[in-house]
């Protein structure tokens, strides 16, 4: 059972999703942080010693289940373009390196570690972003990863959230993880692997 101060925390992370989803509902991808069973979905395969970067930390609800599957806090890079969520994940995980920046901008941000990363964990509402914006931080991400990498990124549509076209034009190929209905709303887990 979730203590007192547990569960103040949990209230005051859904209070601070809703203000910013209510703020700016295309850049926050849900009125609520992820549930621990897409958490868990979306470290499926991750390991310790995996290199880690999480695009659209949130308030660290996928965080922390990276740091459930072993992955340690220095090898996590916690990328958050939001103020307030940057805030709360340099409170709650003080081992991880926070990038207070757009995804758009990794090249630049996280240059140092290209070709380097086992994981790209995105939390961001790709589905939502038009071609050219996705199309930048899908280019930045997999300059990231290293050869065997793959991107998780989850959906609430049941298809993957790029399009076939710009698959092909970037050499991904997508497949479904797995879903979970116990998620507000239920959501879909794809791998995103160069073909």
């Amino acid at each position: 059972m979730e203590s007192q101060l547990q569960q103040k925390r949990h209230s005051a992370h859904h209070a601070a999703f809703f203000k910013n989803w209510l703020h700016d509902p295309f850049q926050v991808a849900s009125i609520v942080p992820s549930s621990r069973s897409l958490a868990r979905l979306m470290a499926t395969d991750l390991h310790p010693g995996a290199r880690v970067v999480e695009l659209g930390a949130g308030t660290g609800t996928l965080t922390q289940a990276l740091l459930d599957r072993g992955v340690r806090a220095a090898d996590l890079y916690l990328v958050e373009n939001n103020d307030s969520f940057a805030s709360i994940l340099d409170m709650r995980f003080p081992g991880a390196t926070i990038v207070h920046a757009d995804a758009q901008t990794l090249n630049e941000r996280l240059s140092a570690l290209a070709g380097t990363v086992d994981y790209v964990i995105s939390g961001l509402p790709i589905v939502w972003f038009d071609k050219d914006k996705k199309t930048r931080i899908l280019d930045a991400t997999f300059t990231l990863l290293k050869r065997g990498g793959a991107l998780h990124q989850f959906t609430y549509l049941g298809k993957p959230p790029v399009g076939k076209r710009l698959m092909k034009d970037l050499g991904l190929k997508a497949s479904l993880i797995g879903m979970t209905v116990a998620n507000f709303p239920p959501a879909f887990v794809y791998r995103f692997a160069r073909g």
